[in-house]
């Protein structure tokens, strides 16, 4: 069933505004592949926060031209499932591990803004730690010199009292 003008300038505005707060888009080829399959893609992603559907070719690239990704538009060809989302990393992630899984579900390129990403680059990213994992990192680094300075400056009351309670066992005995 095609579309009429007006649900193509819908669907259009729903990609570009989808495409405005993405980090990163990756596009699939799935010919062959199951519905249930496909379904539990979809929960996946939806769980992980990114933005997996069935698009028109045409439709993206009016949706992504003057934009920070419109450098995809020549990738564009076949039957293409689009991942986008705010975190690279879990996009990536997403969908590489579905496509280990499923060898009818082959990634085919994918960007990130103002660069295009080949399904090997994709791959790469997928392997780093989730934003969640990487921010804890980071907030382990920073808090490890004061929680040793912390530590420092515990230790000399502590020392001052097991020196006095040595003492005082010594002085019992």
């Amino acid at each position: 069933m095609s579309l009429n003008l007006e649900d193509k300038k819908a669907v259009v505005a729903e990609i570009a505004k989808q495409v405005s707060t993405a980090q990163a888009i990756v596009m699939v080829e799935n010919r062959g592949l199951p519905v249930a399959a496909f379904t539990k893609l979809r929960k996946q992603a939806r769980d992980s926060g990114v933005y997996l559907k069935v698009l028109k070719n045409t439709l993206v690239r009016r949706a992504v031209a003057d934009t920070p990704f419109s450098g995809l538009a020549d990738q564009m060809s076949g039957p293409l499932t689009y991942g986008m989302g705010s975190d690279p990393v879990a996009v990536a992630k997403v969908l590489n591990d579905f496509a280990k899984g499923n060898e009818k579900f082959v990634i085919l390129a994918g960007g990130m803004p103002n660069s295009v990403m080949t399904a090997k680059e994709i791959s790469a990213l997928a392997a780093l730690p989730s934003r969640d994992a990487l921010l804890a990192m980071l907030m382990g680094t920073m808090q490890a010199p004061i929680t040793k300075f912390v530590q420092t400056l515990n230790e000399v009351p502590s020392r001052f009292v097991r020196t006095l309670a040595a003492v005082r066992d010594k002085q019992a005995a």
